[in-house]
């Protein structure tokens, strides 16, 4: 059992208006109406830190807080490989499942609790981030200098498909035999319509810009082995381009052919942090915000991200002295 958490929202103008009960079934469709009318009751839902009615009228600015009672959250990989780490800096090799930042029912099986539990006052931040089922290199600033530096390198990589940062990912698709063996993918990344979180990320002709400069690296009968420069870095920006170019990521539950969410005619529809898939961040290379270094971060793949007659070792390149810790939790 976790310690619970609090999930707090704060109005905008498209909610003023609404009643409590009305937003909560409007925004967080995953309970239902006589779930949050209960909660409601029980007092465990406030609004500017008081308790509050399902009919009260809500106004812009208001601040909503529900307060969740310890649950058990599902089983996670709770171990990762610590690749650098100094005073601005630290880069970790995450595992397949488990989530960098609490949410979809999960708190404590997080990596970002699992660091808070080891440098506890001091917790880094991630600067960019992993789906849950993605594994491999991840950014982590530990100083305000860091934190304002490379969020602003990610914002430019990402606006101008050009800057300091080069990501390099694997990916493993189905059979691709209409594919060219290079591929540059530019289709835009917007939110468009899902059924349970109201929107999701996927291709849309209104989407923001994107770009995905792809390779194949291994092609069989049962499946196509994909290396994927990341040029921008929108949300599951590999996954739905992928999925766009008519090679949707093997076991992805959520993106199909088109780039586009899959959604049964019943049943639950899949979500964006449901596992499944193969996609490994292999390496990334910045700049320091302190020193000016140029450094190179590099994970091994999984056996089936592996490319042909390939021997790939985690390595952290750098003036300063390689730290390797496998950490346990």
């Amino acid at each position: 059992m976790n310690h619970g958490w609090v999930y707090r929202d704060r109005l905008t103008q498209a909610d003023n208006g609404l009643t409590v009960l009305a937003y909560y079934l409007r925004h967080h469709t995953h309970s239902s109406e006589t779930e949050w009318r209960t909660r409601l009751a029980e007092g465990r839902i406030t609004r500017n830190g008081r308790a509050v009615s399902a009919e009260a009228t809500l106004g812009t600015g208001d601040s909503l807080a529900w307060a969740r009672p310890p649950w058990e959250e599902p089983d996670v990989p709770r171990a990762f490989t610590i690749l650098y780490e100094d005073d601005d800096l630290l880069v970790v090799d995450k595992p397949a499942g488990l989530p960098v930042l609490p949410g979809g029912g999960y708190v404590e099986n997080t990596l970002m609790h699992l660091l808070r539990l080891r440098t506890p006052g001091s917790p880094p931040s991630p600067v960019h981030r992993l789906g849950r089922g993605t594994s491999g290199v991840l950014l982590l600033a530990r100083s305000a200098l860091a934190r304002r530096q490379l969020a602003g390198d990610f914002r430019d990589a990402t606006r101008r498909a050009s800057g300091t940062l080069r990501k390099i990912y694997r990916a493993l698709t189905g059979p691709a035999p209409g594919l060219p063996e290079v591929l540059e993918i530019t289709q835009p990344i917007g939110p468009v319509a899902h059924p349970t979180l109201g929107w999701v990320h996927a291709t849309s002709p209104a989407g923001k810009p994107a770009q995905s400069n792809c390779r194949i690296l291994r092609r069989t009968s049962d499946d196509t082995l994909w290396e994927i420069d990341l040029i921008t870095g929108r949300p599951h920006q590999i996954r739905i381009h992928l999925a766009w170019a008519g090679a949707p990521l093997l076991g992805d539950p959520l993106y199909g052919p088109g780039g586009v969410p899959r959604i049964p005619a019943d049943g639950r529809a899949p979500v964006p942090g449901d596992g499944g898939y193969w996609l490994h961040a292999c390496s990334l290379t910045l700049t320091h915000p302190r020193s000016g270094a140029r450094l190179t971060f590099s994970a091994p793949p999984p056996e089936p991200l592996a490319g042909p007659d390939e021997a790939m070792r985690s390595t952290a390149t750098s003036d300063k002295q390689v730290l390797r810790d496998k950490v346990g939790a």
